[in-house]
């Protein structure tokens, strides 16, 4: 009977063992995963390749100003340019349903949230590549 207990000891260590190294394994992977998904800092020459400027968008605002306002758009790569040049109709539609709204204190103080904003409700849009900021380069208030 003594014996039989070990042999019963030895399976379940055996098994239990089997069944951490595989979860271990799991969640390494599914870690890693993760870290692949983070976006790569771009260099300068990058920024500039994968940019695109978007012509300028004229829009009246919540309070009755008006906001002339210029974007550059940057993507992950050679083909998001093309894809955000493809669409800049389209991603002129979203700014101003995104800018309309809001007011003039809005667009003077929280510049930075509407433009992470913007790299949200743009990418929805995106099918080849992802883009990966929007930086205002021209904005004028009245």
């Amino acid at each position: 009977m003594n014996r039989k207990f070990l042999t019963i000891l030895i399976s379940v260590l055996v098994v239990l063992t089997i069944v951490g190294a595989v979860a271990v394994v799991l969640v390494l992977n599914l870690t890693g995963d993760k870290e692949e998904e983070k976006v790569k800092e771009l260099t300068a020459d990058e920024m500039a390749e994968y940019s695109f400027e978007v012509p300028e968008v004229t829009t009246d605002l919540k309070d009755g100003s008006y906001l002339k306002i210029q974007y550059q758009i940057v993507g992950d790569s050679k083909e998001a340019k093309e894809e955000i040049e493809k669409r800049s109709f389209q991603m002129k539609n979203i700014m101003i349903k995104q800018l309309s709204p809001l007011t003039a204190d809005d667009i003077q103080n929280k510049l930075s949230e509407i433009e992470k904003k913007l790299v949200v409700e743009l990418n929805k849009v995106m099918e080849e590549g992802k883009i990966v900021d929007v930086y205002t380069i021209s904005k004028v208030l009245q």
